[in-house]
C-alpha cells in the first residue's frame, strides 16, 4: 500500500503538496496525518468538496504501508501515527521537503529537498521539466500553496524559483482571487480582542544585544490561525523577533517569527521537539507549565542567539591538576604555593601533581581542604571530600554555557577538555574579568531577567488598599515597610493576602516576606508594635504576636529545595523572585511591596493576574507535587472554596504523583493539618468528592476497602453531617464543635472504631484526641442501633443515651441517623432536655435528713427523670417525689 501524508496541523504547502505527489504517485492514497489550520478545512468544505479522496487515519493498517511519501517535513516527530511505519519491513520512503537540514530528519530512499519558500515550488519546477499538464483548479491549489508558505512572496526565505512558480501558476490559470480569499489577514473581533491581550502580556529581553520579545496566553479553548495574530502584532510593533507562548484547551503551544539571521526560529523550536524555518517555526509543548516553557524558552534564546566559542579565549593555563589518590595534605600545600582556591582532580597514572589529564574526576576547593585537615583528615586522599558532580566543555564553549555552569549551577571552576585532554580551566574570576572588560556581554540571571514590558503593566494596590482594608491594618503595613526601609531591606506581603485583596475578599492572614535577616526584621517590627516574637532560626522565619491577638507571619525570601520527594525544604536566601517561584500556585505567587516609595506596587512575575482572573489553579512547575504532596490537598481545597478550577496539567501532575504513591513518603501529619482545614469549610462534601476523584482515598484511608468509592449512602451521611454543623451553628450556643472532627466520624460511619483509631494513629494525633474520638463514635454507634429500633422512648431515656456525648457525638449521631424521629430526639436533647435540672439539690436533700453518700446520686438522678417525663414540676412535687421513693429509714440525729 502507498500513502502520501503531510505534518500534523496541516497548511495550504502541505495540502498543495499532496495533491501534486498524487499526480506523480497516483495509486498512493492521501491521509492527514493529524489535525489542519482552519483556512484549510474551510477551504477543503468549500471548494474541494468531494473532487478528492482523502482517507481517513483510522482506516489505514499502518503495517500495511510498504511505501510512504512525505511531503512538507522530514521530522518523524510531526508525522504523527504514520512514525511507526518507519519500521515497517522493506519499506520505500520517499520524501519532499524545503525546510532547512536537521540531525533529526529521516533519510529516503528518494529525497527531493531545496531550500525554497515552499515544497509546492518543487513539485511545480518538476511539472515544467517532465511538461506535466494541470488544470486551473490545481494551479489554484498549488498557488495557494506557495502564496501562503511565503507571506504572498514577502518572507526572507522566498527565493528566485518561488516567483518563478508562481508566475508558470498564473499562465496554467490560477484564480488569484479565491488565493486572497483564503489567504486572509483580516482579523475578527475576537482576534483583535486577543491581539490586545497579546500586547499586554509582552516582555522585551535583549540577548546578546539583539531585542527578543516573548508573549504568553492562556485561552481555555483552542483558537485556530492564532499564528496570524502573532504575525500581525509583530507588523504592528515593527519587531525583529517575536515567540509567543499561548496555552489553548489544556496543551501549549509556541509560536516564532524572526526578520533577521541572528535568531533562527527554526533551531528554537527544535529544542520544544518542534520544526519550521529560520523565519517562521511552532512547536506543541508537552509536560511543562506556561511559567517552566517560558523560563526554558529564555534559556533557549541565551544559548542560540548568536553563540560565539570564547572558551578558547577565556581559559586559564597551565593548569594545576592533583591525581585522585594525592593525600589532602599534599593537595593543600599546591594551593599555597600556586596561591589558588580549587583543584580539578584527575585520574591519571602519572606522579606529577599538575600534569594534564584524560578525565576529570571532580574538584576539591580550599575550603574543603581546610576543613578536612581541622578534623584531622588530612592524609586521606582528595577523592574523599572532591565535588565529583561537576561538568566540563570543550574548547568551543559559548558565553552562555560557561554562564549556565558558573552562574546557574554555582560550579567554582570550569574544567575545559580537547583532545580528552585537560587543556585549562575556566573560573568565577575569569568569567567576571571578560564581563567587566565587555559589557555588552553581561549576563542576566535567567530568574532576575530584567524584564521591560511593550505596554506598562506595574500596578499599584494602595487605593484598593485604602478601601479594602480597616485603618489598624494599613497602619501595621505601613509600619512594616517603614521598619524595612530603616534596616535597608525590602518587604513584601504575599501569598493569600494578595490574592484575597485583589479578589476582595476578607483574610486576616498576614504573611510577609523580607528581602534581608527576616528574624532581626521581626524582632525590630515587633518592639515598635509592642508585640511578642517567636523566632524560627532554622527556617529564618518568625511570627508576630499583637496585644490584639493579631498574628504577622515573617520570612526571610527564600528558595526552597527538596533532598527527596515529599521531603522537608531546605532554605537558602534569595530574592523575592525566587521565593514566589517556589510557592504552591500561581494565584499564591503575588506580592505587594511595602517600603513607603514603593507602597502598595504589585509584584507579578508569571503572569498570575490572568490565571486570578480565569479562575485557576496552576503549579508553577512540574515537581511541585513531587516535591511536596499536600499542595494536592491544598488545590482541591482552594479550587472548592473559591469556585476555581485546576487546570487540565495540574490535574495530570497530581495523577502522576498519585501513581508514584509519595503520600508514604512525607510526615503524616502535615497531610493531617491540610484534611483537618479541607473538613473545615463550610461545605467540604465538594472538595471530599474531588479526593476521591483523584483517588486518595486510597492513601488517606486504606482501611476502608470496602467504602473507598463515594456512593449514595456516603454522600447522604455527609450531607446531614453538613446539616447538623449548620443547625448548631444556629443555635447560637457558646459551645465550640469543631466541624472537622464530625465530618471525620462522619466518613468512618460505617467503619470500625478500629479503622478510627488506625486512621489517628497513622496521622499522629495526640492520644486524648484519638481516644476522645473513639469514644464517640462507639458511644454514638450503639446509641443508634438503640433508638432504630425503639418505636417510642421517653424523654429521661433518651437523656441518659445522650448525655454521654458531646457535640461532636450528637452532630454525629445525626449525620447517621436513619430515621428523622433520631435526628427530632438529638434536637430535643440540646435545645431542652440537657438544660433540665431540679430544684432541690444535695444541700437540700442533707437538710431534708439525707445522709451524704452515694445515694444522692441515685435519688438525684431519679428525682430529673421525673422532671423530665413530667411526674414533677414545682419543689414541693420533688420533695414529695423523694419522700415516696427513697424514704428515710431513720430521723436524722438531733443538731
Amino acid at each position: 500500500m502507498q500513502v502520501i501524508t503531510t505534518h500534523i496541523n496541516a497548511d495550504f504547502d502541505g495540502l498543495a503538496s499532496m495533491i501534486a505527489a498524487q499526480r506523480i504517485y497516483p495509486d498512493a492514497v492521501m491521509v492527514f496525518s493529524g489535525s489542519q489550520e482552519k483556512n484549510l478545512r474551510d477551504f477543503i468544505n468549500e471548494t474541494l468538496q468531494d473532487r478528492y479522496d482523502f482517507a481517513k487515519i483510522k482506516q489505514i493498517d499502518l503495517k500495511t504501508i510498504t511505501r510512504l511519501i512525505v511531503v512538507d517535513t522530514r521530522n518523524s516527530k510531526r508525522i504523527g501515527a504514520f512514525a511507526s511505519c518507519l519500521d515497517n519491513p522493506g519499506l520505500s520512503l520517499h520524501l519532499f521537503d524545503h525546510h532547512p537540514d536537521s540531525p533529526e530528519d529521516m533519510k529516503g530512499d528518494l529525497e527531493l529537498v531545496k531550500e525554497v519558500g515552499s515544497t509546492t515550488t518543487l513539485f511545480t519546477q518538476l511539472f515544467q521539466e517532465r511538461q506535466v499538464p494541470i488544470s486551473a483548479s490545481e494551479a489554484t491549489i498549488f498557488g495557494l500553496g506557495i502564496y501562503e508558505d511565503t507571506g504572498s512572496l514577502t518572507h526572507l526565505t522566498t527565493r528566485p524559483a518561488d516567483l518563478q512558480a508562481a508566475a508558470w501558476l498564473l499562465e496554467q490559470g490560477a484564480q488569484l482571487e479565491i488565493i486572497s480569499q483564503f489567504i486572509s489577514y483580516d482579523l475578527t473581533a475576537y482576534q483583535v480582542e486577543l491581539l490586545h491581550k497579546l500586547m499586554e502580556t509582552a516582555r522585551s529581553y535583549t540577548i546578546r544585544g539583539i531585542e527578543v520579545v516573548v508573549v504568553t496566553l492562556s485561552l481555555p479553548d483552542y483558537v485556530d490561525d492564532f499564528a496570524l495574530i502573532v504575525r500581525r502584532f509583530m507588523v504592528m510593533e515593527n519587531l525583529d523577533t517575536i515567540f509567543a507562548l499561548v496555552s489553548m484547551a489544556g496543551r501549549i503551544y509556541l509560536i516564532g517569527r524572526s526578520r533577521i539571521t541572528e535568531v533562527n526560529t527554526g533551531i528554537i523550536a527544535k529544542d520544544f521537539g518542534g520544526g519550521g524555518h529560520a523565519t517562521a517555526a511552532s512547536a506543541t509543548i508537552h509536560d511543562m507549565t506556561l511559567i517552566e516553557a517560558q523560563d526554558k524558552l529564555i534559556r533557549t534564546l541565551h544559548r542560540h542567539i548568536r553563540p560565539q566559542a570564547v572558551a578558547k579565549e577565556m581559559l586559564s593555563q597551565p593548569v594545576i591538576s592533583v591525581p585522585a589518590e594525592t593525600s589532602i595534605n599534599e593537595a593543600h600545600n599546591l594551593l599555597t604555593r600556586y596561591n589558588i582556591t580549587t583543584l580539578p582532580v584527575v585520574e591519571t597514572n602519572r606522579p606529577q601533581p599538575h600534569h594534564p589529564a584524560s578525565q576529570v574526576t571532580g574538584i576539591i576547593t580550599r575550603r574543603v581542604i581546610e576543613k578536612a585537615i581541622h578534623h584531622a583528615l588530612g592524609h586521606l586522599p582528595v577523592s574523599e571530600y572532591m565535588t565529583s558532580d561537576i561538568k566540563t566543555l570543550p574548547l568551543s564553549a559559548t558565553l552562555s554555557d560557561i554562564e549556565e555552569l558558573i552562574i546557574e549551577r554555582r560550579q567554582r571552576l570550569i574544567p575545559i577538555v580537547h583532545d580528552h585532554q585537560l587543556a585549562g580551566v575556566i573560573t568565577r574570576t575569569d568569567l567576571l574579568n571578560m564581563l567587566v572588560n565587555d559589557p555588552a556581554h553581561l549576563p542576566r540571571n535567567l530568574l532576575h531577567e530584567n524584564e521591560q514590558p511593550l505596554q506598562e503593566r506595574t500596578r499599584n494596590l494602595s487605593a484598593l488598599i485604602f478601601e479594602t482594608l480597616e485603618k489598624k491594618l494599613i497602619a501595621i503595613l505601613q509600619a512594616i515597610g517603614e521598619v524595612a526601609e530603616s534596616l535597608g531591606f525590602k518587604a513584601f506581603a504575599v501569598g493569600g493576602f494578595v490574592r484575597d485583596l485583589l479578589l476582595q475578599n476578607k483574610n486576616l492572614d498576614l504573611d510577609i516576606v523580607v528581602e534581608g535577616d527576616g528574624i532581626i526584621f521581626a524582632k525590630k517590627l515587633a518592639r515598635k508594635l509592642q508585640g511578642q516574637v517567636k523566632a524560627h532560626e532554622r527556617f529564618i522565619t518568625a511570627m508576630i504576636l499583637l496585644p490584639s491577638g493579631f498574628k504577622i507571619d515573617v520570612a526571610t525570601a527564600r528558595l526552597e529545595y527538596y533532598d527527596y520527594p515529599a521531603a522537608l525544604p531546605t532554605v537558602e536566601l534569595s530574592s523575592i523572585k525566587l521565593d514566589l517561584y517556589r510557592r504552591d500556585f500561581t494565584i499564591n505567587a503575588m506580592a505587594i511591596q511595602l517600603n513607603p516609595a514603593h507602597f502598595g506596587t504589585l509584584i507579578d512575575f508569571f503572569n498570575c493576574q490572568s490565571d486570578l482572573r480565569e479562575k485557576t489553579i496552576k503549579v508553577l512547575h512540574n515537581l511541585s507535587f513531587v516535591e511536596d504532596p499536600t499542595r494536592i490537598f491544598r488545590a482541591i481545597r482552594f479550587e472548592k472554596r473559591m469556585d476555581f478550577k485546576i487546570d487540565i496539567h495540574t490535574s495530570r501532575l497530581i495523577q502522576s504523583a498519585v501513581k508514584m504513591k509519595l503520600f508514604g513518603k512525607a510526615t503524616d501529619p502535615r497531610f493531617f493539618t491540610e484534611l483537618q482545614l479541607i473538613f473545615s469549610e463550610e461545605n467540604p462534601l465538594p472538595a471530599i468528592n474531588r479526593l476521591a476523584e483523584f483517588k486518595l482515598f486510597q492513601f488517606l484511608w486504606p482501611d476502608l476497602k470496602p467504602h473507598l468509592k463515594i456512593d449514595r449512602r456516603f454522600n447522604h451521611i455527609l450531607t446531614q453531617a453538613g446539616q447538623a454543623l449548620s443547625w448548631h451553628h444556629l443555635l447560637y450556643l457558646d459551645e465550640p464543635c469543631p466541624a472537622w472532627q464530625v465530618y471525620l466520624l462522619a466518613i468512618m460511619g460505617r467503619s470500625k472504631s478500629a479503622e478510627l483509631s488506625a486512621f489517628c494513629q497513622r496521622f499522629q494525633l495526640p492520644p486524648k484526641t484519638r481516644d476522645f474520638l473513639v469514644q464517640q463514635k462507639l458511644t454514638a454507634d450503639k446509641i443508634s442501633h438503640i433508638l432504630y429500633r425503639r418505636s417510642t422512648i421517653s424523654r429521661s431515656e433518651l437523656y441518659w443515651l445522650l448525655k454521654e456525648l458531646s457535640n461532636v457525638g450528637l452532630l454525629y449521631l445525626m449525620a447517621i441517623a436513619r430515621k428523622n424521629e433520631i435526628k427530632k430526639g438529638v434536637s430535643l436533647y440540646v435545645t431542652e432536655l440537657r438544660k433540665t435540672k431540679p430544684q432541690i439539690t444535695g444541700r437540700d436533700l442533707q437538710a431534708m435528713g439525707y445522709s451524704p453518700g452515694p445515694r444522692f446520686k441515685t435519688v438525684l438522678n431519679e428525682l430529673l427523670s421525673a422532671h423530665l417525663d413530667g411526674v414533677v414540676q414545682s419543689r414541693q412535687e420533688e420533695e414529695t417525689f423523694i419522700q415516696h421513693h427513697f424514704p428515710l429509714d431513720e430521723k436524722p440525729p438531733a443538731s
